[in-house]
């Protein structure tokens, strides 16, 4: 009878997995598309070259962040279709990789295409197929649960990031934004401080839901490695910019001293946000964890408390 209810369960799981994997590469698609989207409308419409490569560099970040996620979230689509279970690890990270390949390959014909006469748009496009290669790789590894975890997290992160944006201007005001530069600088500060908490708290709640439904236990080092997945996804978006991308940030930074002081700035902001995300989220995602967790029930010691002589 036992025999039968598992598999019965474990049909039933089966049934749901392409369904939530497929909901996944959706999400994640969506979003890539419309950051390209937004990119492209955002370089072509600008009036000169300089002013090209400067928005080029400003929206490459966003749209990597992007690509890796689709690129993870594609993959395990793909995997959930075709069965991971029967595949061998090699064959697995093949599927991965090539479908994280297809999907950066398309990126990256929407932005080559701005001007194909243009290395700049070659190396963006080329940054963009390489992190979402690197996130179809990582859809490969052996726990794909605590990958999706991490993909939906980062996507409640970008979610949060993208409504606080829309509040800004309330919540600088809020911050005690005034009429002198340092008032609007702390005002600034605190409310890149509190995007990364929230996005960090969002990941860690995001994270923790989707794995909670998922069918088997998992032990807390999972958990915690899902909550910080959208921060690690961050700072590996940071690592390819300034390093497959670095030659598009120099560009931008040559236009003018206030631009390259500018880049930098935005280099570190960024980076400082992936780690708060990281931390926040891998606490948050345990803290929520271990008020799941019941007392251990009574009698669990009972054996090491029992006399050696007890069985004369």
């Amino acid at each position: 009878m036992t025999s039968q209810q598992d598999t019965a369960v474990s049909a039933g799981s089966g049934e749901r997995a392409p369904f939530a994997g497929i909901a996944l590469a959706a999400v994640g698609l969506l979003w890539m598309a419309a950051m390209l989207w937004s990119a492209r409308a955002t370089i072509t419409g600008r009036a000169d070259a300089e002013t090209e490569v400067v928005a080029t560099a400003y929206a490459l970040p966003g749209i990597v962040s992007a690509a890796l996620v689709a690129g993870a979230a594609g993959a395990l689509a793909v995997l959930g279709l075709v069965a991971r279970r029967a595949l061998g690890a090699g064959a697995r990270f093949a599927v991965t990789i090539g479908t994280g390949l297809v999907l950066g390959a398309l990126g990256a014909v929407a932005i080559i295409t701005i001007n194909t006469a243009g290395w700049v748009y070659a190396v963006a496009g080329g940054t963009v197929a390489a992190a979402a290669t690197i996130g179809g790789a990582l859809a490969g590894f052996r726990e794909p649960r605590v990958v999706a975890a991490a993909c939906w997290a980062a996507i409640a992160v970008f979610a949060v990031g993208f409504a606080l944006n829309v509040a800004q201007v309330p919540l600088l005001d809020l911050f005690g934004a005034g009429g002198s530069s340092a008032s609007q600088t702390s005002a600034a500060g605190w409310f890149s401080l509190t995007q990364s908490v929230l996005g960090g708290l969002a990941a860690g709640c995001v994270s923790f839901l989707v794995l909670r439904r998922a069918a088997g236990q998992l032990r807390w080092p999972m958990y915690a490695l899902a909550g910080a997945g959208p921060g690690l996804l961050l700072a590996l978006t940071e690592v390819l910019a300034r390093t497959a991308g670095a030659r598009v940030l120099e560009l931008a930074g040559r236009v003018s001293e206030l631009e390259l002081t500018v880049q930098r700035m935005l280099s570190g902001a960024r980076l400082n946000n992936a780690l708060i995300v990281l931390f926040v989220g891998a606490i948050s995602a345990i803290i929520l964890l271990g008020r799941t967790l019941g007392p251990a029930p009574d009698g669990a010691d009972a054996p090491a408390a029992a006399a050696p002589g007890g069985s004369s």
